[in-house]
């Protein structure tokens, strides 16, 4: 059991450094000798960086986070199943402590792969750390970005392919209707605790890490959320002459 909540803590740390690398601080410096964080907004996600690098900038920054993500969801899921594999009755014991019930606890164990508890409550954990290793980056005065793109990344592991791709279709569809890519981010972390209610519907530590994620992304959307109200956030495809607001 002792090795199980090591590791589990090990996903915490592991996920919340890999979250925390600034791509777009990273390219905007090594490959077009300017500070991303002095342009435009200021955020170092993937609108702005497209505002300060164009296009291909842009979209390497958004690939790098979101395969943080991915990464950082693959990697807890691998660890889950090996864990599995080499100690079953220490992660029996771990799981029979969440559940206060060892007989569940054996059943949750051993089932198939994709609905297996420990490997929803580690994916969940990698989720909560490479959120916040990307919002509180260490490497920038616990600064960064705002969490989406390495949060879809990771949902890719924890939800799954087709939850994640829901996540993502949220996101599209919001952007579509208001042309906010802010309320679109917004929209995607709020409906996030209740799609994790779905995928983890028997496993309330990890709903409470999901939860807790899409907590943090919407915080760090307080500034856009004020401008929302306001009237002055900035739309897709408004004029340059028009005020321009921090990225989503």
């Amino acid at each position: 059991m002792a090795t199980t909540l090591a590791a589990l803590f090990g996903v915490l740390v592991g996920s919340f450094l890999l979250g925390s690398i600034p791509w777009g601080v990273i390219i905007s410096r090594c490959f077009y000798h300017k500070d991303v964080r002095e342009v435009g907004s200021g955020n170092i996600g993937t609108t702005n960086a497209m505002r300060a690098m164009g296009k291909v900038g842009g979209s390497a920054v958004f690939v790098l986070d979101f395969g943080k993500g991915v990464v950082s969801g693959l990697a807890a899921l691998a660890l889950a199943r090996a864990l599995v594999a080499w100690d079953p009755e220490g992660c029996t014991a771990f799981v029979a402590l969440m559940l206060g019930d060892a007989q569940q606890a054996q059943a949750a164990v051993t089932t198939a792969a994709s609905n297996n508890y420990l490997v929803m409550l580690f994916t969940s954990a990698a989720f909560l750390g490479c959120i916040l290793g990307h919002v509180f980056s260490p490497w920038l005065g616990f600064k960064g970005g705002k969490g989406i793109a390495v949060a879809a990344g990771c949902l890719m592991a924890t939800f799954g392919p087709v939850g994640g791709l829901l996540e993502i279709a949220v996101f599209a569809v919001v952007v579509a209707a208001t042309r906010y890519v802010s309320a679109g981010s917004i929209a995607a972390a709020a409906v996030c605790p209740l799609f994790a209610l779905y995928y983890c519907w028997d496993n309330v530590p990890a709903w409470a890490c999901c939860a807790m994620g899409a907590v943090v992304v919407v915080w760090a959307h307080r500034g856009n959320i004020g401008r929302l109200r306001a009237g002055c956030e900035r739309r897709i495809g408004s004029s340059k002459g028009e005020k321009e607001g921090e990225d989503a």
